[in-house]
C-alpha cells in the first residue's frame, strides 16, 4: 500500500525553509496542501526528527518554495542532509520577504506564511500556516511533480 501512495498520489515538489534569529534551515517535502482560501492557509506535513520541525515549532513561521521542473537537484541538496549538520544554504542565493524565511529566488513560487495551528498525524506533524505573502517568481516555468524515481 505504501508504494501505491507514492505512486498514485500527486504532489509537487517543495523546499519548505524557516528562521530563528540567525539559523535558517530548509528540507524537501511533498506533502504540502492548501487547507483554506478565507483565509489563505497551507499545510505541510513534517516528521518530528527533522531539524526543520523543531525550528519551525520555535519561530512559528516557515516559506514554502515551489520547485521547478529544473529543480530536481534542488530538491535533493535540501532532502538527502540534516540541517544539524550541513548548512544547505552554502553557496545558494536567497532573499526574504515579512518572516524571514528563505526563499528561493528561482523557484516557480513562494508562499510565506505564519503558523496558525499545529495537529498530530500518525508519525508526522501538520503545520497550518496563513499566507502572509507569495508571488510567483518563474512564470515561464512549471512546478515540479514528485516522481519517487528522481529522488530514490
Amino acid at each position: 500500500m505504501l508504494d501505491i501512495a507514492f505512486r498514485g498520489l500527486v504532489h509537487g515538489v517543495y523546499v519548505v525553509t524557516t528562521r530563528v534569529g540567525e539559523r535558517i534551515n530548509g528540507m524537501t517535502a511533498a506533502w504540502v496542501s492548501q487547507v483554506s482560501l478565507h483565509p489563505l492557509l497551507i499545510m505541510v506535513s513534517i516528521a518530528p526528527a527533522r531539524y526543520s520541525h523543531e525550528l519551525i515549532k520555535e519561530s512559528g513561521v516557515f516559506a514554502i518554495n515551489v520547485l521547478t521542473t529544473e529543480q530536481v537537484e534542488v530538491g535533493k541538496r535540501f532532502g538527502y542532509k540534516s540541517g544539524r549538520k550541513v548548512d544547505k544554504f552554502v553557496g545558494l542565493e536567497y532573499i526574504t520577504a515579512v518572516t524571514g524565511s528563505p526563499i528561493l529566488p528561482q523557484a516557480y513560487a513562494y508562499f510565506d506564511l505564519k503558523v496558525t495551528a499545529t495537529f498530530p498525524a500518525g508519525d508526522h506533524t501538520l503545520f497550518v500556516g496563513e499566507v502572509l505573502d507569495a508571488k510567483i517568481l518563474q512564470p515561464e516555468a512549471q512546478a515540479l511533480v514528485f516522481k519517487k524515481a528522481d529522488f530514490f
